[in-house]
């Protein structure tokens, strides 16, 4: 592997822990103005610090990230269809490796649809990326089992569908998480993220992403159920302390509520015995509570 391949990859999975947490904002392209994306720039700018890399595409990335501030681009490169469409799975590499460079991004990112009607197509163009890619030292990243059925993949499938895209030449794949995920990880030769999938409660988003590093994943690539939370810099914040840090599940929640300003309710509040009378301090009584 060459430096710049490896540099690149070096600043997506961070080589101190070998783990990575990626904020998707990419969510447009198929889905348009989603619900607390609307306003792009606004959305970023209070996240894009905590986390190690930025999924987005290259007309959000010209219009809504400032580029004075260095954070990695890993850019969405494929689409074609929206989601009142007919078929999800008709994507196509729609930005040149060359615009990428231009726009200085460290990864490159593409659906591959294994199993869907345009299966080939997205196959085939993945392996054309990663050769084109190669030539300049960018990363590929394949996401992996998406579409309608967004998440509801067993094992078996999930293991197929990130070997083939890892055959192809993807460099990092990502995925959903499920049960026996060992066997994914176990079956695929390079690293895997987690997708965050739709918004669930936030103590569940935790405890998916504790899961999925435990089960061997290095990190997750989370979009709404970090900025569709009440409290979107907590939620990050949260989510950092068990990709980069020590915390289980109950401690980045209990995290996440001190950071939302919340009251921890798994701890008995002390209420004053309104019976007992207040003793008044004695004025005339000398203090001894400090001594020479």
């Amino acid at each position: 592997m060459d430096w710049g391949l490896k540099n690149r990859i070096a600043r997506i999975i961070s080589p101190a822990d070998n783990k990575a947490l990626m904020l998707a904002v990419d969510h447009g392209y198929f889905l348009g103005p989603t619900e607390k994306l609307e306003d792009l720039e606004k959305t970023i700018a209070p996240l894009a610090k905590y986390c190690d890399s930025l999924m987005i595409t290259r007309g959000a990335l010209r219009t809504s990230v400032n580029p004075d501030y260095p954070v990695p681009i890993v850019l969405r490169v494929s689409g074609g269809t929206s989601i009142i469409g007919e078929d999800l799975s008709q994507e196509d590499i729609t930005v040149s490796v060359k615009d990428a460079i231009r726009l200085n991004a460290t990864a490159l990112a593409m659906s591959v649809f294994v199993g869907s009607k345009y299966e080939y197509q997205t196959i085939v163009n993945l392996g054309k990326l990663v050769s084109e890619a190669e030539e300049y030292g960018i990363p590929v990243l394949a996401v992996t089992a998406v579409g309608k059925e967004i998440g509801t993949k067993d094992a078996r499938y999930l293991s197929l569908a990130c070997r083939v895209a890892a055959e192809q030449g993807a460099h990092i794949v990502k995925t959903y998480y499920c049960e026996n995920f060992e066997k994914v990880v176990n079956s695929c030769p390079v690293p895997i993220i987690i997708a965050g999938g739709k918004k669930i409660p936030e103590k569940d988003a935790l405890k998916l992403t504790y899961d999925a590093l435990k089960a061997g994943a290095v990190g997750v690539d989370m979009g709404r159920n970090i900025w569709q939370s009440e409290n979107p810099v907590a939620m990050i914040k949260a989510v950092n302390s068990i990709v980069h840090g020590t915390n289980n599940v109950e401690q980045a929640f209990t995290l996440y509520k001190q950071l939302s300003g919340k009251p921890n309710n798994n701890k008995p509040t002390q209420k004053p015995n309104n019976n007992k009378p207040t003793q008044k301090p004695n004025n005339n009584k000398p203090n001894n509570n400090f001594k020479n």
